[in-house]
């Protein structure tokens, strides 16, 4: 008698599909971190008004004391530091999540007054509100598409 292999009905015929599986399931493994923590930075939603901008940055799990907001020519830079490694010898770790390291996102904002950016930070999100300078002015130009 032979052996049946299994075959997976979406990847037949697809050439650049026969290796994947095998890369997915070896670094999907238990003992590999998500490959979405080695990008380095952290989610935000930047909205517009008619007085100010505001950005709201998802930081879960860092302290304020962690978090530093620069504006400098236009440009508004928010990096934070994620620091939970604790040595402790005594346990034996069959798996670690946890991770650090530096996280920088920097944003070219026009129009702010800069005497009056605000931030606060509340239950893991960062919220930055920058005024403007010409309130209401809506220097947006219609494209016509040809």
């Amino acid at each position: 008698m032979f052996e049946m292999m299994p075959f997976r009905r979406n990847h037949v015929g697809r050439k650049d599909d026969f290796f994947s599986p095998f890369f997915k399931s070896f670094f999907d493994d238990d003992f590999f971190p998500a490959m979405n923590y080695m990008h380095g930075n952290f989610s935000v939603d930047l909205k517009e008004t008619d007085d100010h901008y505001q950005i709201d940055a998802d930081l879960p799990g860092i302290k304020k004391e962690d978090i530093d907001i620069d504006f400098n020519n236009n440009y508004l830079t928010i990096s934070a530091k994620r620091d939970e490694s604790i040595e402790d010898k005594n346990e034996n770790y069959v798996r670690r999540e946890r991770h650090y390291g530096e996280f920088k996102r920097t944003f070219y904002i026009d129009n702010v007054d800069e005497a009056k950016i605000d931030a606060s930070f509340r239950d893991g999100v960062l919220k930055v509100v920058l005024p403007k300078l010409n309130k209401g002015k809506n220097n947006r130009k219609k494209i016509d598409i040809h």
